[in-house]
């Protein structure tokens, strides 16, 4: 298969940098603030903007994981046996501003499956997105706050993001599948 590189590792570290600086005036500051990155690659992306929050703010925003695997509504027809993680949210989410992390938006299902699963940590103020690619395609009327990079895509087309901290190396491919 022929992949294509769209972003570097530059690039995905000056889009959550741009990201980070996004969040920071929309919300004016970090305070309220709560990360939770959607397993798998939105939690090393969360991480990496907390750092990038710290830094910019010099305040360490409380950060989560969510694993969504019982809330997605594709569970019967993918006839596997699901694979569940575990979740962490160390700090109550009530009246807090909580700032949903994924890769790629595709088609909203696993952001509504995160809106979801966020409503049993408790009720937040608002729910912010953030994702490092909007690939579009959606089929629920889903839109993020915060995007690294645009990609129009065709439906035989797959976004790969790979990441140092799962797969040894920092670059967003496409390919055909």
């Amino acid at each position: 298969m022929v992949e294509r590189v769209i972003l570097t590792g530059q690039d995905v570290r000056r889009a959550l940098a741009r990201i980070a600086h996004e969040i920071v005036e929309r919300n004016r500051g970090v305070d309220g603030l709560v990360l939770v990155g959607l397993r798998t690659r939105g939690v090393p992306l969360a991480q990496r903007l907390a750092r990038i929050l710290q830094e910019l703010e010099g305040i360490a925003v409380p950060l989560g994981e969510l694993d969504i695997t019982l809330y997605r509504d594709d569970l019967a027809r993918r006839r596997l046996q699901p694979r569940v993680g575990p979740s962490d949210v160390p700090v109550s989410l009530i009246d807090r501003t909580v700032v949903l992390v994924d890769d790629v938006l595709f088609t909203g299902r696993s952001v509504r499956a995160a809106l979801d699963a966020i409503m049993d940590f408790g009720r937040p103020s608002s729910v912010q997105l953030a994702v490092l690619i909007d690939r579009g395609h959606r089929e629920l009327p889903i839109r993020p706050d915060y995007v690294g990079k645009n990609v129009p895509t065709a439906l035989d087309e797959e976004v790969q993001v790979r990441l140092e901290e799962t797969d040894g190396v920092d670059e967003v491919v496409i390919r055909r599948i």
